[in-house]
């Protein structure tokens, strides 16, 4: 079975954010592998070894992403597909543009069942997996927690829904599979892993050879501003009867709700 699973480079959590006019100042910022998509990697080994086929890493973006991937085959991927974009135009690449692109790759190359993270940490948009299926055509299973069937071609899969409640839906391959926390543990990269990765085949696809570019984007970044600044919590004192008088007139006549 020829597997694919979709990777992005993300901020590090703890990088403290600096924007510019209409995006995010990327000086000094610290890059790692989406750890949502550490779940898809996993799940494409251990289906990539069940199946004995191939697990190929897919990432858009700039010469950086390649540090993910080779992330994603050092935990044991097989090879990778780098389609190349400049940093100035990857700024201004949606997830339509980036949905396109790994689209047109998948179907050249003839994956038959696709892996990414529910969601990458630094837009959320949750957008690129469904994107992906529909213009692909296929069936998709997101927010996935327990799947089953794989390498039976019907797969049945546990996926978590609003409530705290799941579902489990039933899909065929071809499929996109867009995993969530509790799927499965993924694994940390061995040091044999790590040096192996060096030398795994990286294949650079230009995203101009697809047709594609920023000018294909739908959606504009007008502006980028960081949230307003909380005020400080406000502390009441005194006995139960003053506290209630005291938390009534604030929210009466300082926060108006009442």
């Amino acid at each position: 079975m020829k597997i694919a699973v979709l990777v992005k480079q993300c901020p590090d959590t703890e990088t403290k954010a600096k924007l510019t006019s209409n995006n995010l100042d990327l000086s000094g910022v610290k890059f790692i592998l989406n750890p949502y998509d550490e779940f898809g990697v996993e799940e494409a080994i251990k289906t990539r070894d069940a199946t004995k086929g191939t697990a190929t890493v897919i990432s858009v973006g700039p010469d950086r992403v390649v540090d993910a991937e080779r992330t994603a085959l050092a935990m044991g991927c097989d090879d990778a597909i780098h389609v190349k974009v400049s940093e100035e135009e990857y700024k201004n690449c949606d997830s339509y543009v980036i949905a396109k692109a790994l689209s047109e790759v998948i179907k050249q190359k003839g994956f038959q069942i696709v892996f990414s993270g529910k969601q990458a940490i630094d837009d959320d948009a949750l957008a690129v997996p469904q994107m992906v299926a529909e213009l692909l055509g296929w069936s998709r299973a997101t927010v996935v927690t327990k799947l089953e069937g794989i390498s039976e071609g019907v797969i049945k899969a546990r996926r978590s829904i609003e409530g705290g409640a799941e579902e489990i839906v039933e899909l065929t391959a071809p499929a996109v599979i867009a995993a969530n926390k509790g799927l499965n543990t993924p694994r940390y990269a061995s040091l044999p892993g790590i040096m192996k990765a060096k030398q795994k085949k990286v294949e650079v696809v230009p995203l101009e050879s697809l047709g594609l570019g920023a000018k294909d984007s739908r959606v504009e970044i007008i502006a980028a501003e960081l949230p307003a600044e909380k005020a400080a919590g406000k502390v009441f004192k005194g006995t139960p009867e003053e506290l209630a008088k005291q938390i009534v007139d604030a929210l009466r006549n300082e926060a108006k709700v009442i």
